[in-house]
Protein backbone atom coordinates (compact mmCIF):
# COMPACT_ATOMS: atom_id res chain seq x y z
CA UNK A 1 0.00 0.00 0.00
CA UNK A 2 3.15 2.61 0.73
CA UNK A 3 4.73 1.52 -2.52
CA UNK A 4 1.26 2.23 -4.21
CA UNK A 5 0.80 5.84 -2.69
CA UNK A 6 4.68 6.46 -3.32
CA UNK A 7 4.26 5.85 -7.08
CA UNK A 8 0.57 7.77 -6.91
CA UNK A 9 2.61 10.78 -5.51
CA UNK A 10 5.71 10.62 -7.92
CA UNK A 11 3.57 10.35 -10.86
CA UNK A 12 1.18 13.56 -9.87
CA UNK A 13 4.33 15.76 -8.94
CA UNK A 14 5.43 14.64 -12.40
CA UNK A 15 2.47 15.66 -14.62
CA UNK A 16 1.95 18.72 -12.21
CA UNK A 17 6.16 19.73 -13.51
CA UNK A 18 4.73 18.08 -17.48
CA UNK A 19 2.18 20.76 -16.84
CA UNK A 20 3.93 23.73 -15.79
CA UNK A 21 6.39 23.37 -18.30
CA UNK A 22 3.55 23.40 -21.19
CA UNK A 23 1.82 26.03 -20.65
CA UNK A 24 4.99 28.22 -20.85
CA UNK A 25 3.98 27.81 -24.59
CA UNK A 26 0.74 29.49 -24.51
CA UNK A 27 1.59 32.70 -26.15
CA UNK A 28 1.00 35.98 -24.34
CA UNK A 29 0.84 39.36 -25.40
CA UNK A 30 3.32 41.67 -24.21
CA UNK A 31 3.30 44.91 -26.52
CA UNK A 32 3.48 48.39 -25.99
CA UNK A 33 2.10 50.52 -28.67
CA UNK A 34 3.10 53.61 -29.45
CA UNK A 35 2.25 56.62 -27.09
CA UNK A 36 0.09 59.45 -29.35
CA UNK A 37 -0.49 61.92 -26.96
CA UNK A 38 -0.14 62.09 -23.00
CA UNK A 39 -2.01 63.31 -20.05
CA UNK A 40 -1.64 66.71 -19.31
CA UNK A 41 -1.01 67.07 -16.33
CA UNK A 42 1.40 69.46 -13.42
CA UNK A 43 4.19 67.60 -12.49
CA UNK A 44 3.69 66.32 -9.07
CA UNK A 45 0.79 64.46 -10.82
CA UNK A 46 2.98 62.99 -13.82
CA UNK A 47 4.69 61.41 -11.00
CA UNK A 48 2.37 60.12 -9.40
CA UNK A 49 0.26 58.73 -12.03
CA UNK A 50 3.96 57.08 -14.12
CA UNK A 51 4.37 55.69 -10.65
CA UNK A 52 1.17 54.39 -9.72
CA UNK A 53 -0.77 53.76 -12.64
CA UNK A 54 1.11 53.54 -16.20
CA UNK A 55 1.78 50.11 -15.76
CA UNK A 56 -1.89 49.15 -16.63
CA UNK A 57 -3.39 52.43 -17.92
CA UNK A 58 -1.03 53.16 -20.90
CA UNK A 59 1.57 51.82 -23.29
CA UNK A 60 4.16 51.96 -21.16
CA UNK A 61 3.86 49.32 -19.45
CA UNK A 62 6.62 48.02 -17.67
CA UNK A 63 6.32 44.70 -18.44
CA UNK A 64 7.90 42.79 -15.14
CA UNK A 65 9.84 39.08 -14.80
CA UNK A 66 6.77 37.53 -13.89
CA UNK A 67 5.06 38.52 -16.80
CA UNK A 68 6.83 35.85 -18.56
CA UNK A 69 5.91 32.92 -16.63
CA UNK A 70 2.83 30.99 -16.88
CA UNK A 71 0.21 31.02 -15.10
CA UNK A 72 1.55 34.57 -13.70
CA UNK A 73 1.81 35.81 -16.84
CA UNK A 74 -1.90 35.47 -18.08
CA UNK A 75 -2.87 37.61 -14.93
CA UNK A 76 -0.96 40.20 -15.94
CA UNK A 77 -1.37 40.54 -19.24
CA UNK A 78 -5.19 40.63 -18.81
CA UNK A 79 -4.90 43.36 -16.21
CA UNK A 80 -2.96 45.36 -18.27
CA UNK A 81 -5.51 44.89 -21.45
CA UNK A 82 -8.39 45.46 -19.00
CA UNK A 83 -6.34 48.64 -17.99
CA UNK A 84 -5.77 50.02 -21.42
CA UNK A 85 -9.38 49.57 -22.01
CA UNK A 86 -10.70 51.25 -19.29
CA UNK A 87 -8.40 54.36 -19.64
CA UNK A 88 -5.25 54.59 -21.64
CA UNK A 89 -3.30 57.67 -20.95
CA UNK A 90 -1.37 57.12 -24.09
CA UNK A 91 -4.07 57.35 -26.08
CA UNK A 92 -6.16 60.76 -23.87
CA UNK A 93 -6.11 63.09 -27.23
CA UNK A 94 -8.28 60.06 -28.39
CA UNK A 95 -11.14 61.01 -26.07
CA UNK A 96 -13.00 63.99 -25.73
CA UNK A 97 -13.00 66.91 -23.11
CA UNK A 98 -15.98 65.44 -21.84
CA UNK A 99 -15.01 61.62 -21.55
CA UNK A 100 -11.82 62.73 -19.96
CA UNK A 101 -13.21 64.62 -17.47
CA UNK A 102 -15.81 61.39 -16.75
CA UNK A 103 -12.70 59.22 -16.69
CA UNK A 104 -11.33 61.25 -14.50
CA UNK A 105 -14.12 61.26 -11.87
CA UNK A 106 -14.74 57.68 -12.58
CA UNK A 107 -10.72 56.81 -11.26
CA UNK A 108 -10.71 59.46 -8.09
CA UNK A 109 -13.61 57.66 -7.34
CA UNK A 110 -11.81 54.33 -6.94
CA UNK A 111 -8.73 55.84 -5.65
CA UNK A 112 -10.73 57.40 -3.04
CA UNK A 113 -11.93 54.12 -2.00
CA UNK A 114 -9.10 52.21 -2.03
CA UNK A 115 -10.05 50.00 -5.49
CA UNK A 116 -6.99 51.59 -6.84
CA UNK A 117 -4.13 51.25 -7.58
CA UNK A 118 -5.48 47.08 -6.31
CA UNK A 119 -3.72 45.53 -3.45
CA UNK A 120 -2.10 42.69 -5.64
CA UNK A 121 -0.32 45.53 -7.68
CA UNK A 122 0.66 47.22 -4.16
CA UNK A 123 2.36 44.30 -2.73
CA UNK A 124 4.29 43.76 -5.55
CA UNK A 125 5.06 47.52 -6.77
CA UNK A 126 5.65 49.39 -2.81
CA UNK A 127 6.34 52.46 -4.58
CA UNK A 128 3.02 52.25 -6.16
CA UNK A 129 1.32 52.84 -3.03
CA UNK A 130 -0.61 56.40 -2.34
CA UNK A 131 0.31 58.42 0.28
CA UNK A 132 -2.26 60.86 1.90
CA UNK A 133 -0.36 63.25 -0.11
CA UNK A 134 -0.72 61.90 -3.61
CA UNK A 135 -3.88 61.18 -2.72
CA UNK A 136 -4.97 64.77 -2.38
CA UNK A 137 -2.52 65.84 -5.19
CA UNK A 138 -4.80 63.94 -8.05
CA UNK A 139 -7.85 65.39 -5.89
CA UNK A 140 -7.00 68.87 -6.53
CA UNK A 141 -6.15 68.06 -10.31
CA UNK A 142 -9.21 65.67 -10.89
CA UNK A 143 -11.98 67.94 -8.96
CA UNK A 144 -9.99 71.30 -8.91
CA UNK A 145 -10.24 74.12 -12.00
CA UNK A 146 -10.37 74.55 -14.72
CA UNK A 147 -12.03 70.95 -14.94
CA UNK A 148 -10.91 67.68 -14.75
CA UNK A 149 -8.92 66.64 -17.77
CA UNK A 150 -7.84 70.33 -18.70
CA UNK A 151 -4.63 70.94 -19.69
CA UNK A 152 -2.92 72.88 -16.96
Amino acid sequence: MKIFSWISVRWLVLGIVVLLVLIQLVPVPRSNPPVTADVAAPPEVRVILRRACYDCHSNETVWPWYSRVAPASWLVAYDVAEGRNEMNFSTWNLLTPEQRAKKLEEAWKQVSEGEMPPWPYVTAHRDSHLSVEDRAALRAWVLGSPGPGADH
